[in-house]
């Protein structure tokens, strides 16, 4: 059976795998699922990622980031643009979440970025999700 929003689901296993306390959270693969753990990596969201190839599929782990509590630090991560609606933004109108202390991830002509890098490189594109 096809899976109608896979990067939804991506999403939803790690913010569950983090309210879980999970130690890893694996993901079917995909090119803008890699591109997407980068940024959350990058950001200090996720610990760490790895691309697995077992058999025929392959698998994206991702190892998620916790506090001294023992809290997952993505807190919420709300899905903007879907199958269904997409949602375009130039690089004027790229809204901040949480007052710049969220993020924004958005796939632009140059690749997936933050809401920051975007508006450095004056881009505009497709609003994928808010991380906080």
């Amino acid at each position: 059976m096809s899976m109608t929003d896979p990067i939804a689901d991506m999403l939803t296993r790690i913010r569950n795998g983090m309210m879980a306390n999970f130690d890893k959270v694996d993901v079917p693969l995909s090119k803008v699922k890699v591109a997407i753990a980068t940024v959350l990596k990058r950001e200090g969201y996720i610990k760490n990622f790895q691309v697995l190839n077992e058999e025929q599929k392959g698998v994206l782990r991702i190892y998620p980031e916790y506090d001294a509590q023992g809290r997952g630090l993505v807190t919420k991560i709300k899905r903007i643009s879907k199958p269904s609606r997409r949602v375009y933004v130039k690089s004027t109108k790229i809204p901040k979440t949480l007052n710049g202390y969220g993020l924004t991830i958005i796939s632009t002509s140059q690749g997936i970025m933050t809401d920051r890098e975007a508006r450095e490189l004056n881009l505009g594109g497709e609003l994928v999700c808010s991380v906080w």
